[in-house]
């Protein structure tokens, strides 16, 4: 059996800005060998322009602890609440809003 840690507490502090929270319909993610940058917008019809309202970089080893998080809790809503559908999507080979590189 595998040794055992105690359990740490966090004690996370939540600014009254912050707490109002900032809305986005549009993440651009880069990386580079040290980095994931995740950079949250906001599109509007009829808007040409994005505007960047926050930017958070984090290693490789947060990006992919993230990626679970969300993964769990994306499992954990769906099941209260039933599968979420991403419009648009519903053709495999459509690429709408986010494209990859080949």
């Amino acid at each position: 059996m595998g040794q055992q840690f105690p359990e740490k507490q966090i004690n996370i502090e939540l600014g009254e800005q912050e707490a109002e929270g900032i809305y986005s319909n549009l993440v651009l993610i880069s990386h580079s060998p040290a980095e994931f940058v995740f950079d949250f917008t906001r599109i509007l019809p009829g808007k040409p322009k994005a505007k960047v309202y926050a930017r958070i970089v984090m290693a490789p080893q947060h990006a992919k602890s993230l990626l679970k998080a969300l993964e769990e809790n994306i499992r954990k809503y769906e099941a209260q609440f039933g599968e979420i559908v991403i419009h648009g999507m519903d053709h495999k080979d459509k690429n709408i809003g986010f494209q990859t590189d080949k």
